[in-house]
């Protein structure tokens, strides 16, 4: 899952020598992700990083069906009830990024965090379903170097 900030300003810090240093908004950022199992105990997070304008991670959905109905040791697995659906990769990344502009309005507001214009995300979000252990490799790398990369990314202002 990739998500970038509004017009893809440098909210979260700054990249040097090819490592990311995560200001307090970035900090925030990273705190929230760690949170997210607890809000939804099916996900089970991976690899992910804050960078200056975007956010990239890979989680799990774990213990909900591809089809069909849940028994009761996948609905205990998943932390839902009967009769509640999984939660989607859009409820998570919803609520991630609703809780992170919740956090970041309140540190504009008490810590003197740089404002954004209207939004602190862009609409939507981009992803994508891993296939098979080679491809998680490959993502995971992606990930892991993306710092590494930010002086050649276009993105980079």
């Amino acid at each position: 899952m990739t998500v970038c900030t509004q017009v893809k300003e440098h909210l979260f810090g700054r990249v040097v020598e090819g490592a990311m240093i995560a200001n307090d908004a970035g900090r925030m950022v990273d705190s929230v992700w760690k949170f997210m199992p607890r809000e939804f105990p099916c996900v089970e997070l991976d690899e992910y990083v804050v960078m200056p304008n975007h956010f990239h991670a890979l989680f799990r959905i774990v213990g909900a069906p591809l089809v069909g109905t849940r028994d009761s040791a996948i609905q205990q697995r998943a932390g839902t009830r009967r009769g509640d659906p999984a939660p989607t990769v859009g409820d998570i990344v919803g609520a991630f990024k609703s809780i992170t502009t919740d956090e970041y309005i309140r540190g504009v507001h008490t810590y003197g965090w740089v404002p954004f214009k209207r939004h602190v995300w862009q609409r939507g979000f981009y992803d994508h379903i891993v296939r098979n252990d080679e491809e998680l490799s490959i993502i995971r790398d992606y990930i892991q170097t993306n710092p590494l990369r930010w002086e050649k990314d276009p993105e980079n202002s």
